[in-house]
């Protein structure tokens, strides 16, 4: 993989020692740009989740055939996974604990309407398909997230993206890599399992008090209006805590911490760039179930051929996604070292 050569907002120390243009930080502030479609001294200094778009575009028409090979390799395996994950497992399992999880719903007072069985069905698929697939799905997501970060890095760094070079930093980071991975997914688990027992108690008490179903469903709605907003949240910082641990010192905790302190301030950008993010990847998830998973028309010619075009869109969305979060980090850098005249700096 080879990227043009641009100058990098996070140009390191050392790396303007060897070009003898080490001074003060005023002076290497004015050495630091970014790079641009037609203007090569164009300076990407925003938080603006349309601008930060734009930038993700720009890294990706430098280095095209680099984010494709990771597109088509790590990508795509992983997209392919998860779009049919539910055709991967049991369906007896998925009807058991459907109908565990309905269970749990009657007996807090919730009426059974066909939205919260729908549910209920989506929340069990959701679930198993995830334990089922994780180990295989594991490698697949830290690679392709590192890649990307690697990528973008060695842009805004003025180096050639190398395949060997790659590996050899995952084999020196892969536990720290892995660390923070793990309290990522433990971090959206926490979320999921918090939302679900208040529900549970606040559904309990309701139907305890004497309330009808239909004010303990407009209850519902609106404990999932507020872990919407909650869960969005965490995975934002989550996103850019797995930038922060593949570029900084940090890992583990430490770097959701991190993360967390980082976008402080740029949360509603974070939210805007899932928010996007999300309506996309629903949106192909969406075609794939109507279009694919019924794997004929009426006439019964087969429609399965749809399947490979849908897992390309849903890869390409998440790489714009991954390249989107990796700006947003440089981006939240830069205001950073603006508040704190501080120094950026590289783990390449």
């Amino acid at each position: 993989m080879e990227i043009t050569s641009v100058t990098s907002p996070r140009m390191r120390s050392d790396h303007l020692e060897k070009e003898g243009l080490k001074g003060t930080h005023g002076e290497n502030f004015e050495l630091e740009s970014s790079l641009g479609a037609t203007d090569p001294n164009h300076r990407f200094h925003s938080t603006n989740a349309l601008e930060i778009l734009r930038e993700a575009v720009r890294i990706l028409r430098f280095n095209c055939s680099g984010f494709m090979i990771i597109l088509a390799l790590l990508i795509c395996p992983l997209s392919a996974v998860l779009m049919s994950s539910n055709l991967l497992v049991g369906q007896s399992i998925v009807k058991s604990l459907t109908v565990r999880l309905m269970l749990v719903a009657e007996t807090s007072g919730v009426p059974l309407r066909p939205s919260i069985k729908q549910s209920c069905q989506h929340f069990a698929e959701m679930t198993v398909s995830s334990v089922l697939c994780f180990p295989l799905l594991l490698p697949f997501a830290l690679l392709s997230k590192a890649a990307v970060i690697y990528c973008v890095d060695c842009t805004y760094l003025k180096e050639s993206a190398d395949v060997s070079k790659f590996f050899v930093i995952i084999r020196k980071f892969w536990r720290r890599l892995l660390s923070t991975y793990l309290w990522m997914c433990m971090v959206i688990v926490g979320c999921v399992t918090t939302f679900a027992v208040f529900l549970v108690v606040a559904c309990n008490v309701l139907s305890a008090i004497g309330f009808s179903s239909d004010v303990i469903v407009y209850a519902m709605v609106m404990m999932g209006l507020v872990f919407a907003i909650v869960f969005a949240n965490a995975i934002v910082v989550c996103n850019v805590g797995i930038v922060v641990c593949v570029l900084e010192e940090v890992s583990g905790i430490h770097a959701l911490v991190r993360a967390f302190v980082l976008i402080k301030g740029h949360t509603r950008v974070g939210m805007m760039i899932f928010l996007g993010s999300t309506i996309g990847l629903t949106f192909v998830t969406g075609l794939f179930d109507h279009r694919v998973k019924t794997l004929s028309y009426g006439d019964g010619s087969s429609r399965i051929w749809e399947g490979p075009l849908l897992v390309v869109m849903y890869s390409f969305v998440l790489l714009i996604d991954s390249m989107m979060t990796t700006v947003f980090y440089f981006s939240c850098r830069w205001h950073a070292v603006e508040t704190s005249d501080g120094e950026h700096q590289s783990m390449f």
